[in-house]
């Protein structure tokens, strides 16, 4: 069956790091002790242990609206995040690859971050405009990463099957296994170069000449067991 639609990750994907770092362990903690009328060093302690509580595995962790309420920072988490926008940049390649791949296939974006995220660091970034659809696996699915079930549930939205899509991203098991697991042709895209393999791609670039290269995929690979 014929590629009808590629499927991005987005931080460390397309765009570079930095603006979640920043807004998570700066503009919280800044607003937190400015709201508290405490030191900086203080307010990050609390704020970092209050993060350390509710944990990664909680859907709370990437809800900004979550945090501004526990925190009492009122109502304003979009102009915290706007503050930090020019924070946000695409991969050098990224512009140039989705521009020659959106005249040929559906693209949209498959992210872990929430949706509040995922509007402004696009739109910051000026690639807002190239994606049919934005997928968060948080705020749509109530997941807090990327599993095979969310990959089943995007393929529905989209009215695809599984062999319809291909999927990039730097995380070997959310956008690599979990994806492949499904029947999704994936890659995982190692910047570092610290990984091997045929599902493993340098950049963008290399990403999109595979993709051509081979339009229909094939059966797709396994990592190695650790």
């Amino acid at each position: 069956m014929s590629i009808s639609t590629i499927s991005f990750d987005m931080n460390g994907t397309i765009t570079q790091g930095g603006f979640v770092e920043l807004v998570w362990g700066q503009g919280v903690p800044t607003l937190y002790a400015r709201t508290k009328g405490i030191p900086l060093d203080k307010a990050k302690e609390l704020v970092f242990r209050e993060y350390a509580e509710v944990g990664e595995q909680r859907t709370e962790w990437y809800d900004i609206r979550y945090w501004f309420k526990r925190f009492g920072l009122g109502q304003d988490w979009t102009g915290l995040l706007m503050s930090f926008r020019n924070e946000v940049a695409p991969f050098p390649e990224a512009v140039e690859v989705l521009e020659q791949m959106g005249r040929r296939y559906r693209l949209v974006v498959t992210s872990n971050a929430s949706r509040d995220f995922m509007d402004i660091e696009l739109a910051a970034a000026g690639l807002d405009g190239y994606f049919s659809n934005l997928f968060s696996c948080t705020s749509d699915f109530g997941e807090v990463k990327k599993t095979p079930e969310v990959y089943a549930r995007v393929c529905q939205a989209l009215s695809i099957s599984p062999a319809e899509m291909v999927h990039v991203g730097d995380h070997p098991l959310f956008d690599y296994t979990a994806p492949s697991q499904l029947g999704i042709r994936a890659f995982h895209l190692d910047r570092n170069a610290t990984t091997d393999g045929d599902f493993v791609v340098r950049d963008l670039r290399e990403f999109m000449t595979r993709v051509h290269l081979n339009p229909a995929g094939s059966a797709p690979e396994r990592l190695p067991e650790c």
